[in-house]
């Protein structure tokens, strides 16, 4: 080994530890900052000198000083090679600072302890990103919660007034007869009767969910896309709008009635919400098979959208991106996390003037 080789190394060393971009400090067995780089005085904001009139402890927060300092004897005892902790110190200026915390112990050639080497890196962004997070989180939950008590209020509500609408739809038969005869009439009593079910569906999923919370029945996909079918029929004919059912008559998958229910009535009505005045609408529903997913198509050929400038935003609460007067950007954000919760997703294609495709993935049965 040259003769100049330990002062080449300590040269070495000595840059490394005053210009790491991170807080590097040599800390004695009680606590005493030994040494500090730069980077550690610019992240507390005490100067060398003031960091070497304190110990680690002096600067530490309270609430983590313990979990540090029984880190720090299990070290010196030999119950591990290292540790690492997040832990927030004091900066000068009196805030906090959050720091991931990553120590070792040097020991001289007897394996005598000597002392400490200390990797402090800053966290807070990261920590401050993370409430940030949680709070949103909470926000939501609180939201859900009351969205789960509206929904246990609703159905039973709605039940009265389908019950309502039952009897009614009677007394008008009753006293009119030839009622029965009209096609809207029963149009209007199978409405009824498809609103009763889906109400029905709605309660099932409130009793069975904290029990049966992902238990998902085999569903004959072309029995609900019919029905949804038959639920728009009025809307459809009003707006002349052509619905092309292709489904497959046996394709079965794993869903709960109300949500498959919803999910096929949302974009039946957004299909038709979003046509274009320029030409009659035309709704084509097909299926195919892939891997373990059944894909139900959806396509129009209404306004389209511009995904490139919107696609973000599509499944986003609130996220409207039409002049309609009806839009409110709900009800993509509840059908996302409807086929989201059964195990699926969705893919879309659109152009603008051209169309719109909705690819739905539900898990085969």
């Amino acid at each position: 080994m040259p003769k100049n080789f330990k002062k080449v190394e300590d040269i070495l060393y000595g840059k490394i530890f005053n210009h790491a971009k991170g807080g590097i400090s040599i800390v004695s067995l009680n606590g005493e900052w030994v040494k500090v780089n730069q980077s550690l005085v610019k992240l507390l904001g005490y100067s060398e000198e003031e960091f070497y009139s304190m110990t680690f402890q002096n600067i530490t927060h309270k609430d983590d000083l313990e979990k540090d300092v029984n880190l720090m004897h299990q070290l010196l005892n030999g119950y591990m090679e290292s540790y690492q902790i997040e832990k927030r110190y004091f900066h000068k200026d009196g805030h906090i600072v959050w720091a991931l915390l990553s120590v070792s112990l040097v020991k001289d050639a007897q394996e005598k302890p000597m002392y400490f080497i200390s990797q402090i890196a800053d966290i807070s962004e990261q920590k401050s990103a993370s409430w940030r997070f949680q709070f949103l989180m909470n926000i939501v939950k609180g939201q859900n919660e009351t969205l789960k008590d509206f929904t246990y209020i609703a159905t039973h509500d709605i039940r009265t007034y389908v019950g309502n609408l039952f009897s009614i739809s009677e007394f008008l038969e009753e006293e009119n007869p030839n009622l029965s005869y009209s096609e809207n009439f029963k149009m209007l009593k199978e409405s009824i009767s498809n609103l009763h079910d889906t109400i029905e569906h709605l309660r099932q999923i409130k009793i069975d969910k904290p029990k049966h919370e992902h238990n998902l029945s085999s569903l004959k996909l072309n029995d609900y896309i019919n029905r949804a079918t038959y639920n728009v029929n009025a809307i459809a004919k009003k707006e002349n709008c052509s619905i092309l059912n292709n489904v497959d008559r046996n394709v079965m998958v794993m869903a709960t009635e109300a949500y498959l229910d919803s999910i096929i009535l949302n974009f039946l009505t957004n299909a038709i919400k979003y046509k274009s005045p320029k030409r009659l609408p035309v709704i084509e529903i097909s299926s195919e098979i892939k891997d373990q997913f059944i894909i139900l198509k959806i396509k129009d050929n209404g306004v389209g959208m511009d995904l490139s400038k919107n696609g973000s935003r599509l499944f986003t609460l609130n996220g409207t991106f039409n002049n309609h007067h009806d839009s409110r950007g709900i009800g993509l954000f509840i059908t996302k996390n409807h086929i989201e919760s059964l195990g699926g997703k969705i893919e879309v294609e659109s152009t603008l003037d051209k169309g719109t495709c909705f690819s739905l993935y539900f898990i085969r049965a």
